[in-house]
């Protein structure tokens, strides 16, 4: 039983967290020093200190690590803190919810819940299963077991428990709230079975007549205003940025296969197994852990040069070295039934050979001893300079992976939105294609942006809506010569092509008309025959509805108990996405990462 031991860390950052969030910690951001008991965040007036971020940060890291089987870089350390911050914010958010709704959680229920309601986590242990399933009484004899006493499991579970009911509670009381009347569904079966089919012509603006339409300041002001919350934006840099390749020559790929023809050969002779070599050579840390394996699956889980190597062998069979992006394989087919495969590899990645790299790690010395770390500009120049090498300009989003020469280069993007200034230069970074340096060269944090940095955005989308009313005098005259003839005279008349859409229903896209806009509410509205003119955010429409198809009612009811249930699920799952978005948008939540991490870096400077 002490291999289920290692389940018991799932629960161990839960309690430790969740004991930080109710505890009475009340360190500020000003001058002084960051410490652990710093408030990271208020959310609605309580605290979450430092620490908790940190702690949960670290944990999900080493949880995204391991299955990774590498290091994190500093773009990903960012998405992983704001996963973690935004958990603490949702949980914070909802104590405040129990607390107003009165949900409480007792013993009884707590002893109830770990006796027979295991967290999700226990079905997979191997060691609480038996043929493949998990068996209740291995469960009930582990949480007797001193095993689960010395390693705190029934604490650990406590804790989960005290979390876990009130939330299920919480949503059990949202989705009482989701029951479908008969005419709900009906009128959903409607939307998605009711078809038609329209001739029509579109009018759309010219590129020469969005620029001539003309858009007032207080125009583009009064749109702002209107649409407050609307003028989120995530922050922008430029970067200056050089790099020392690392680029594998030819000769350097050949020895890579060479070296895996040697091992096939070993495999093969009998000298060594495949799980063998695997877990001595394969460069797949998690997979060489398991001698290789891949596990079993259909088609569609590996990139296509490995599967199509993988599924044109027989059982037991070991390929020639295949090349894919992540470097050179053996495949050995472990089983083969149906359109199944298990399969276990050997991955040697392409890297420089001992020459060459001694070059580039020269360089790369280089531009660490010279210009890493330093806030002086002039020192990136130099050491550029000095090496011959090119200086990139980089347009940096954040959240997003820097680009540079058709590549991703993680990390850098992290790092130029941590808090650093202008002017100042990256440590060195480094993967498999190079070595790099940046330099901060500007930056616009991101949020909410005022009226000046959006305004060209807001008088470009005001345009292209004035252009499509100014089409409206024409649609008008097309559809009054349609009624004196036809719709397809009018349009010939004026030189226009008649098109015919598919069949459309409510609910879905349509080529030519577009989604749920004024277009396919016509094509549902209009008498059949009927022409009309019909204008959307981006054309104008002269249209005629041609045919028309009604949902069958006895069709509806053959399926109505199923439709009810997929229903249900589907308004339970957007009702508490919905319940949980409006508590964080009505929530008055203060974010003091930006400070925090400007402090910890005058602190490093310091």
């Amino acid at each position: 039983m002490r291999g289920v031991a290692k389940y018991i860390w799932i629960f161990i950052f839960i309690a430790f967290v969740g004991g930080f969030l109710l505890a009475d910690m009340s360190g500020l951001v000003g001058q002084g020093a960051v410490t652990m008991s710093t408030v990271v965040a208020k959310v609605n007036g309580d605290e979450i200190p430092y620490l908790a971020l940190e702690n949960l940060t670290r944990t999900l890291t080493a949880q995204q690590e391991q299955q990774l089987g590498r290091s994190i870089n500093l773009d990903e350390r960012q998405q992983i803190e704001q996963q973690a911050f935004d958990q603490l914010v949702t949980d914070m958010l909802l104590q405040q919810e129990y607390e107003r709704r009165g949900i409480v959680v007792t013993d009884e229920e707590i002893v109830e819940a770990a006796r027979f309601a295991p967290p999700p986590q226990f079905y997979s242990a191997p060691e609480l299963q038996t043929e493949g399933r998990f068996d209740p009484d291995k469960y009930q004899r582990y949480l007797a077991s001193p095993v689960a006493r010395q390693q705190g499991l029934l604490t650990q579970l406590e804790s989960y428990y005290r979390s876990e009911i009130p939330r299920t509670k919480l949503f059990s009381q949202l989705a009482a709230e989701t029951w479908q009347s008969d005419d709900q569904l009906w009128a959903v079966f409607k939307d998605e079975r009711d078809s038609a089919r329209v001739a029509y012509t579109a009018l759309r603006p010219t590129p020469t007549q969005i620029a001539s339409a003309t858009v007032t300041d207080a125009q583009a002001r009064a749109y702002y205003d209107a649409y407050t919350g609307r003028w989120e934006r995530p922050g922008r840099a430029v970067i200056s940025l050089i790099s020392v390749n690392r680029i594998a020559a030819p000769s350097d790929t050949a020895a890579v296969v060479a070296r895996l023809r040697a091992l096939r050969a070993e495999i093969t002779s009998g000298r060594a197994s495949f799980a063998d070599v695997a877990r001595r050579e394969s460069e797949d840390s998690v997979s060489a852990a398991d001698g290789g394996s891949l596990g079993r699956g259909a088609r569609g889980r590996f990139v296509p040069a490995f599967e199509n190597a993988a599924f044109a062998m027989r059982a037991g069979q070991i390929s020639e070295p295949v090349r894919t992006d992540f470097g050179w394989h053996l495949i050995q087919a472990t089983e083969k039934k149906g359109d199944t495969l298990a399969v276990s590899h050997i991955l040697i990645r392409v890297r420089q050979g001992d020459s060459s790299a001694t070059v580039s790690d020269r360089a790369a010395d280089r531009m660490a001893s010279t210009a890493a770390g330093t806030a002086d500009p002039s020192k990136f120049d130099e050491v550029a300079s000095s090496l011959g090498l090119l200086v990139t300009q980089v347009p940096l989003v954040e959240g997003q992976t820097a680009g540079y020469q058709g590549r991703g280069v993680g990390g850098i993007s992290g790092w130029a939105f941590s808090g650093v200034r202008a002017n100042e230069t990256s440590d060195l970074f480094d993967d498999e294609s190079g070595y790099y340096l940046a330099r901060l060269d500007s930056i616009t944090p991101g949020g909410e942006q005022p009226f000046e940095l959006v305004k060209a955005d807001i008088v470009q989308a005001l345009r292209e809506r004035n252009a499509v009313e100014g089409l409206v005098a024409q649609g008008e005259a097309l559809l009054a010569d349609a009624r004196g003839t036809t719709l397809e005279a009018a349009l010939t008349k004026a030189g226009l092509a008649v098109d015919t859409s598919r069949v459309v229903t409510r609910t879905a896209f349509s080529d030519g008309l577009g989604y749920s806009n004024e277009a396919i509410g016509a094509a549902f509205g209009l008498p059949v025959g009927t022409t009309a003119l019909v204008k959307t955010i981006d054309a104008v429409f002269v249209m005629k509805v041609i045919w028309r198809q009604e949902a069958s009612r006895e069709a509806f009811n053959e399926q109505r108990l199923l439709q009810r249930q997929r229903m249900a699920n589907a308004s339970r799952e957007a009702r508490v996405r919905q319940f949980l978005d409006n508590l964080r948008r009505e929530a008055k939540i203060v974010d003091r990462r930006p400070e925090i991490n400007a402090a910890l870096r005058r602190q490093v400077v310091e």
